[in-house]
């Protein structure tokens, strides 16, 4: 018997687990999401901002093409193609408290000993600040030359704990997101911010898709949850056949 597409809620993170890092959505997984739209309600959540995930998941009809679409952790949501809500991290801590937090994580990256570094180490977004010690704008091979280097060295765990210590007073919380950066926003505007929008439109079961679901993970958070059912994914491959065992394809 079929299931009925409206009690059953999808929630996919986007790097990693749609796509592989930073490419963009293969021709075969957006069909293959066609077939998955059909037998339930489905749904990004992304830590990057609107432009970034839709670049990878090809156009900015990605808004319409998923029942909800949630950037920057549903700091920006949308729901059926139009915006619901948005946050804005400045408006909550204001420019002299953020830019300590700036200040302090550019002294810090300056003075860290990487394979490459290139640009762009901060960047502001709506609801979150993306810290990058290689900078944004590396090069694919770089982005994965870095990445090794991290899970060798722990880069990233040893900065994150060095701003908890610093600035987890102030309310921020940080997470490593994807394989070069740490997102530093609100505690409480991880990646379980976006339920709220979604626990009480009628979802029996709300199931969430991510990679990166480990402690210090940017979906560690809403896999943990207790309104979701949690999966944890290692790409875009694995992603298809959870789903196909999960909703019997």
């Amino acid at each position: 018997m079929a299931r009925d597409r409206s009690k059953i809620l999808l929630l996919f993170d986007v790097d990693g687990t749609m796509t592989a890092p930073r490419l963009l959505i293969e021709p075969e997984m957006e069909k293959f999401m066609e077939e998955v739209k059909t037998r339930a309600t489905i749904g990004l959540v992304g830590g990057s901002d609107i432009k970034k995930i839709a670049e990878q998941m090809r156009g900015m009809d990605v808004v319409k093409k998923y029942d909800y679409f949630f950037s920057e952790n549903g700091l920006v949501a949308y729901k059926k193609g139009e915006l619901i809500a948005e946050q804005s991290i400045l408006k909550k801590f204001g420019e002299k408290n953020l830019q300590k937090m700036i200040n302090f994580s550019l002294r810090y990256m300056s003075e860290l000993e990487l394979p490459a570094k290139r640009g762009t180490f901060v960047e502001f977004r709506t609801g979150l600040i993306n810290l990058c010690p290689v900078g944004r704008s590396c090069s694919y091979e770089e982005r994965l030359e870095f990445a090794k280097f991290d899970t060798e060295n722990q880069v990233r765990l040893k900065f994150k704990e060095a701003l908890e210590k610093e600035f987890g007073e102030l309310g921020l919380q940080f997470a490593m997101g994807g394989q070069i950066s740490i997102d530093a926003f609100p505690k409480g505007w991880d990646k379980t911010f976006c339920l709220q929008f979604v626990e009480n439109d009628g979802f029996e079961e709300i199931h969430f898709f991510g990679d990166k679901t480990a402690a210090g993970g940017n979906d560690h958070e809403i896999f943990e949850d207790p309104r979701t059912v949690g999966h944890t994914v290692n790409g875009p491959d694995d992603t298809k056949e959870q789903l196909k065992k999960v909703l019997g394809i």
